[in-house]
């Protein structure tokens, strides 16, 4: 069975989930692309399932928040020769959640907080990068 990412191009959702005082959500990683990089809340998005549906269904699914609404921030392609991966990932922000985050999934990932986005914990995933030079300054 083909593999997205790996024996062709993937098609993800990452959502940027933006707190009150301008702090973002990161988790670090624990399986490729990018394992160990801190990363915004995404995955794949399934089929004939809306981006923006994926983006919100990953951010509840990684953090245990409830998400709202998404808003489509930008657009984002990367070929990560490390991992041999090449993903597209549109990229969603929200501002518009409630609860507390937790480590909802910790055979994907080991660590989540909060983090200012123009000074971010490293290592910062590619995703992330791209993603915060599309936030207002």
């Amino acid at each position: 069975m083909a593999t997205p990412g790996i024996d062709f191009p993937g098609v993800g959702a990452g959502l940027v989930i933006l707190r009150g005082d301008g702090k973002v959500l990161l988790c670090r990683r624990l399986k490729a692309p990018e394992a160990g990089f801190w990363n915004i809340v995404g995955g794949k998005v399934d089929a004939m399932e809306p981006s923006s549906e994926a983006a919100r269904r990953e951010g509840q699914e990684e953090t245990g928040l409830t998400i709202g609404k998404v808003d489509f921030l930008c657009m984002t392609e990367e070929i990560i020769q490390a991992d041999r991966q090449h993903w597209i990932s549109l990229i969603y922000i929200t501002r518009d959640f409630a609860g507390e985050p937790s480590l909802t999934e910790p055979d994907k990932l080991s660590d989540i907080g909060w983090f200012d986005p123009h000074n971010p914990p490293q290592p910062l995933s590619a995703f992330s990068a791209r993603a915060f030079a599309h936030l207002p300054k």
